[in-house]
């Protein structure tokens, strides 16, 4: 079940069912939750019917046919439609994953169409992202030196460079952070697996020469140490990263400076 932060005193409710498309021949359900602050309204989920002998195989494909022809008050992200951008992370068939890599085959029955849990939503399936934002920019993610800069380029082997696969593909789309446990419970205080990904992506860094204030930076109860490894994050992952195993890395490196 999708554990979605709702609006105060209110519940989901079933909404309204729209009229299947003329003449289609081949259709599909979608079940889409809606929810517009300003009508003073409980959220609901829509059912809807999509033609597909006119649309394409993705999820995003799906939505993106319901808004253009059928209801065009459907609100949600999406910008590159390639698995890069990570604007269109939604919990589909209940997991969080990119409606745009997410192909309408992969599911049975109804594509059941929820924004990511345990987000304040703004609208439908837009969710806020104001606070994880907030927390990847606490962590500083750029480049940070003190010797001079080179007239060129900051220069790095390839066994270094091999060091940051796994963790520089992040897309930052909070699928991981808003399957995470921990992140429900302590999302003001716990950075989350997709923020504590991408701080190891800087630790481990060979370029970088700010690695023991990262990590003093990190140093806390909550900050880090709320994972408890249920690997969530990693299951859920549309770029198949382990976030947990990069959380488990910086805490050994904390470990290690230690001794």
């Amino acid at each position: 079940m999708v554990q979605l932060t709702l609006p105060k005193n209110s519940q989901i409710t079933e909404g309204k069912v729209w009229p299947k498309p003329e003449g289609a021949k081949r259709v599909r359900e979608l079940r889409i939750y809606r929810w517009n602050p300003d009508d003073g309204q409980n959220p609901r989920v829509d059912t809807y019917y999509v033609d597909l002998d006119d649309c394409g195989p993705m999820v995003l494909d799906a939505i993106l046919w319901i808004k253009n022809n059928v209801d065009p008050t459907l609100t949600l992200r999406r910008s590159c439609r390639e698995g890069v951008c990570g604007s269109c992370a939604m919990n589909i068939d209940g997991m969080n994953t990119l409606a745009c890599t997410k192909g309408m085959d992969e599911v049975d029955g109804a594509v059941k169409v929820y924004p990511l849990p345990h987000m304040p939503v703004v609208k439908d399936l837009v969710p806020d992202l104001t606070e994880f934002y907030a927390q990847h920019r606490s962590i500083e993610p750029w480049l940070q030196t003190t010797t001079p800069q080179p007239e060129k380029e900051w220069r790095q082997s390839h066994e270094d460079r091999e060091k940051l696969d796994g963790l520089y593909e992040c897309i930052l789309c909070a699928c991981c952070s808003t399957s995470c446990p921990s992140y429900w419970w302590n999302g003001d205080r716990y950075l989350g697996p997709a923020v504590l990904l991408q701080a190891q992506r800087w630790i481990v860094d060979s370029r970088d020469e700010a690695t023991g204030e990262r990590l003093d930076n990190l140093e806390d109860p909550f900050r880090l140490y709320r994972c408890h490894t249920i690997m969530n994050c990693a299951q859920t992952c549309p770029k198949h990263l382990n976030p947990a195993k990069a959380i488990a890395d910086i805490k050994k490196k904390m470990v290690e400076r230690r001794m």
